[in-house]
């Protein structure tokens, strides 16, 4: 059994992890601090980044089906401390209030289109927690205080990142490959890239077939790799390297 994440739950985990990130805010002796897996910002920007991205994608769920891109919302992070605690609260109120009126099933512009995943509010709500929970980490990381992801987060969110931001019909541009990837709560996936492009697919013996190359994990470290917060050079693998530093390096059309 391959079970994801219920709507009301990835709501729920949306808001505990969204709360999570403004305690790593509220606790920053300087929001001017450089994130260390975002070296390009600040940790306000971090906070500006998340706070009108929810902002923005409450706008495109709002918007139904009859949206052709996201939807842009200005909306300026205030500098006071309880002042930007209070707006990413209202972020993270907006985006709730917007998935809970569309409920799962209804139709919305995503920008996944040629992955395996629908494009629904469901989904969106499902690839939203990823959003807030890998930018949480780096949040806690810059304040010192990194924690592992939930258990019930990173394994969904393998299988958001494998089936929505992996998957695609792009042709892979190099010689034919196998990946797998192993989280030791019990679940494998399997990566098959090819000139019809990236497949993936649950694997229910995980080791009964050969990869070109594995990596195994807790679904928590699994996320981080994925997302460029763990360095391959620090992720336990099996096979030959180049495939994944072809697929790290790889953007689809």
């Amino acid at each position: 059994m391959h079970n994801t994440l219920q709507f009301t739950d990835l709501l729920r985990l949306i808001d505990e992890r969204s709360a999570a990130f403004r305690a790593a805010i509220a606790a920053a002796p300087d929001l001017d601090a450089q994130v260390p897996t975002c070296p390009e910002w600040t940790l306000f920007d971090l906070a500006q980044h998340l706070g009108g991205g929810r902002r923005s994608w409450a706008a495109t769920v709002a918007a139904g089906p009859a949206a052709t891109g996201r939807v842009k919302v200005e909306s300026a992070a205030p500098r006071e401390r309880e002042a930007l605690l209070a707006w990413l609260a209202a972020s993270t109120r907006q985006l709730l209030d917007a998935l809970r009126e569309a409920g799962p099933d209804r139709a919305c512009w995503t920008w996944w289109d040629t992955s395996q995943s629908p494009q629904t509010c469901g989904a969106v709500a499902r690839h939203q927690l990823q959003e807030v929970t890998v930018h949480t980490y780096d949040a806690q990381l810059t304040v010192g205080d990194s924690q592992p992801l939930p258990a019930e987060v990173a394994l969904d969110g393998v299988e958001d990142f494998l089936f929505t931001c992996c998957a695609t019909t792009s042709p892979w541009p190099h010689e034919p490959a196998t990946v797998h990837y192993h989280a030791t709560e019990g679940r494998s996936w399997r990566v098959l890239l090819s000139a019809d492009g990236a497949q993936v697919t649950h694997l229910t013996e995980p080791y009964a077939d050969k990869a070109d190359v594995s990596a195994t994990g807790t679904a928590g470290e699994l996320v981080l790799f994925m997302y460029g917060r763990t360095p391959l050079d620090l992720m336990p693998f099996d096979g030959d390297r180049r495939v994944f530093e072809q697929l790290i390096a790889w953007e689809p059309e």
